[in-house]
């Protein structure tokens, strides 16, 4: 009884100062909206502390006075500072940890804390969609979409595949060529290293794809649950959220409302608009993102091999160089789509930094194969 008593204090004295956090946020809060909203979260709070009160009046313990940690002062005298803003990331952190202790707690397990507190991770990072770096709360998050893959990530994610296949591989092939300049050591080092890198980025990508796609299936298997379980407690969240979007409280619990009384379409809105997931997608298939990956890495990885294939001795260790230093410059100018600066200025450093790589790696090989020829 002495270690649940001592738990009940501590949920308590967490309640407390997340209601005191949220009502700080509330006074220095330019946004009608989010000022609203942060009094919306402290009174939710403000009841949480209310249960585990009564857990430790059950237990007969007593109700220890109410002060706030040294912690909580400390983000309620930045955020007067500084801004919601600036502390918002470190809240909504302490909201998932909240809700993933409720839930593993017999007095809270089967109550509406923990899908509460869920709510309220999700809510400040729908806050925190447009106010990272310390912004004004008058940034209005945008979520719809935000975690999907879009056109520049499918272009950044070529652009790199290709260039680490074509980096790696320039090394390792003038790494073989500096200790046996042999066309068969080459073609066997160059291939062999192509096929393990297109490989290996083929696996990652499909286990960091599929790892996604289960992580939001059970997401959305939640939502599922608590939007049978607690209907309202979900009407509740997605109007905070489209409260945080801008809309007034009025509108935003009207289209809540609207939503949820459609289960099947509120289990959609419910799944974009607080998890940032497309049902039907849920992130991309696992499979075309690896048999991308090991295609731009192998295109790219090609690229020093190709003259070993046509030419011997120094002249294809030549060819190899050119041709990889025109891809390098393709690639370096394809970056440019992504970062804006001059397709000179990325063409040539791209160039320069594969070059000093297989520079040293050619070096190396050199030394290594004079060693080991006596």
């Amino acid at each position: 009884m002495t270690d649940a008593i001592a738990r009940y204090r501590a949920n308590w004295q967490d309640e407390i100062e997340s209601a005191a956090l949220y009502q700080a946020l509330a006074e220095v809060e330019q946004q009608p909206n989010l000022a609203d909203i942060y009094r919306q979260l402290a009174a939710v709070e403000a009841e949480h502390a209310r249960f585990w009160e009564e857990q430790m009046r059950a237990a007969g313990a007593p109700i220890p006075p109410r002060r706030l940690g040294w912690r909580t002062r400390v983000l309620i005298w930045l955020a007067r500072r500084f801004g919601p803003g600036f502390v918002l990331p470190t809240i909504g952190d302490r909201e998932r940890m909240d809700s993933r202790d409720y839930a593993s707690q017999p007095e809270s397990r089967a109550t509406l804390l923990p899908a509460q507190e869920r709510s309220h991770a999700r809510v400040l990072q729908s806050i925190i969609g447009n106010t990272a770096g310390g912004l004004e709360g008058s940034a209005i998050a945008q979520l719809e979409g935000r975690h999907r893959a879009t056109s520049g990530n499918a272009l950044r994610a070529a652009v790199l595949g290709a260039s680490d296949g074509l980096l790696s591989n320039f090394s390792l092939v003038m790494g073989v060529a500096g200790a046996d300049v042999s066309n068969r050591s080459v073609l066997i080092a160059g291939m062999a290293g192509l096929l393990a890198g297109a490989f290996s980025m083929a696996l990652g990508e499909w286990i960091s794809v599929q790892s996604s796609r289960e992580l939001y299936e059970r997401q959305i298997a939640i939502e599922r649950e608590e939007l049978e379980q607690n209907p309202s407690e979900e009407q509740t969240e997605l109007a905070l959220i489209y409260q945080a979007k801008g809309l007034p409280a009025d509108q935003a619990q009207a289209l809540a409302a609207r939503l949820i009384a459609d289960r099947p379409a509120a289990l959609d809105t419910l799944s974009r608009e607080e998890l940032g997931v497309d049902p039907e997608e849920l992130g991309g298939s696992a499979w075309e993102a690896a048999i991308s990956s090991f295609l731009l890495f192998a295109i790219g990885a090609i690229i020093p091999v190709a003259p070993f294939f046509f030419i011997s001795g120094f002249g294809a260790v030549i060819a190899s160089v050119i041709l990889s230093g025109l891809g390098l410059f393709g690639i370096g100018a394809a970056i440019t789509l992504l970062t804006g600066r001059s397709v000179w200025y990325s063409g040539t450093r791209q160039v320069l930094v594969g070059l000093l790589a297989a520079s040293i790696t050619f070096g190396i090989g050199r030394l290594i194969g004079v060693s080991l020829g006596g």
